[in-house]
């Protein structure tokens, strides 16, 4: 199967500048295409990114104004990539998947761009990399032993990131629990039919007051200004914390379920709906719902298990899961009181042990 990685990069200065060029180099192809494409469109063409790519590398090699793109240590390998996320772009635009592709704008589009070796393999693995022509670099962190065919380093925050995928086999676990429901809640991040409960850190909440203050006094920094461009610095590294807060304790329970589990049931929402409720937007959004159901959907195929989705208007909260009977459960009751059976039980882990049933 097909598995994707990121982590952070561990650059000294001459380095961070470089991938800076890097990516400043692969902005400015991409707004020169979307120049082109739009003129050359007006004019009754139908241009495409393998097109705008010759003109391009015709116009680098007869435009002096254009030499800084082959300067020493660049790959060149930029353009072709940016050209390849053009024409993306514009697939989605026609397929009615996304809006019109617009130009990238410094500091507000991020900085990232992607490479490969000229279609041969890149070997990875352990705290060093070598990059096709930027040469060797470091990661906090140890990579699998593995190859790739491109790679995507992007910035966030100050810091520096590289990204790729590979081929992995999965890894199948003996003793695993036959089947567990997953309730997904913004009280708890997931409840399991076997009473394990993982918290929800609520980082949004916890930085709320942070990140108010933070920005109240970013707008009061003259634009443009260098105490304006700290102050931005610093917000963006407290949404940086408050993501990285709540994706890391998605990873750890996602992890964890789909290891020790050969069948995972887990309920089917409708978050763009509960988005569109207002006193519901920012507790949806902290628990990280989607994404928490994406991971599922990859891990469980890394580990061997196997994910069933439950139908969005399965009554997995309102069903007693010890006598079947149905009644109204207000979001308010966190306590399911059955009016058959007279059983008291948690809401969450009652809709836990309703999912088991499919399985």
């Amino acid at each position: 199967m097909l598995l994707s990685i990121k982590t952070q990069l561990k650059l000294n200065k001459v380095q961070r500048v470089l991938m800076s060029k890097h990516a400043g180099i692969s902005r400015f192809t991409y707004n020169w295409g979307l120049a082109t494409w739009q003129a050359l469109y007006k004019d009754g063409y139908k241009p495409n990114h393998r097109v705008l790519r010759t003109f391009f590398n015709s116009d680098v090699k007869t435009n002096p104004d254009l030499a800084w793109l082959k300067e020493k240590g660049i790959c060149q390998k930029v353009t072709e990539f940016a050209f390849e996320q053009l024409g993306d772009s514009y697939k989605r635009f026609f397929k009615g998947q996304s809006e019109y592709p617009k130009f990238k704008k410094k500091g507000k589009s991020t900085n990232s761009f992607t490479i490969n070796a000229g279609g041969k393999p890149i070997p990875v693995g352990g705290t060093r990399i070598k990059l096709p022509t930027i040469g060797w670099v470091k990661t906090y962190e140890g990579l699998p032993h593995v190859t790739a065919s491109k790679l995507t380093i992007s910035e966030r925050a100050g810091n520096w990131y590289i990204s790729f995928s590979f081929e992995q086999n999965h890894e199948p676990i003996a003793d695993k629990i036959p089947v567990v429901g997953v309730d997904l809640g913004i009280k708890e991040l997931a409840t399991l039919s076997t009473g394990v409960v993982f918290n929800n850190p609520k980082a949004s909440k916890r930085f709320r007051k942070k990140l108010a203050r933070q920005q109240r006094e970013l707008a009061r920094k003259v634009w443009g200004s260098n105490q304006y461009l700290k102050q931005k610095f610093q917000v963006a590294k407290t949404h940086k914390r408050v993501s990285d807060i709540r994706l890391d304790a998605t990873h750890k329970a996602t992890t964890t379920i789909s290891k020790n589990h050969a069948k995972i049931v887990v309920e089917t929402l409708n978050v763009s709906g509960m988005m569109a409720n207002h006193k519901l937007a920012g507790a949806v959004a902290d628990a990280n719902f989607y994404e928490f159901r994406r991971q599922l959907e990859y891990k469980s195929k890394k580990f061997g298990s196997e994910l069933i989705l439950a139908g969005r208007f399965y009554p997995s909260s309102k069903t007693c899961s010890s006598c079947g009977y149905v009644q109204d459960m207000p979001l308010k009751e966190r306590i399911f009181n059955c009016g058959g059976c007279g059983i008291s039980i948690d809401r969450d882990l009652n809709a836990a042990k309703n999912l088991v049933l499919l399985g």
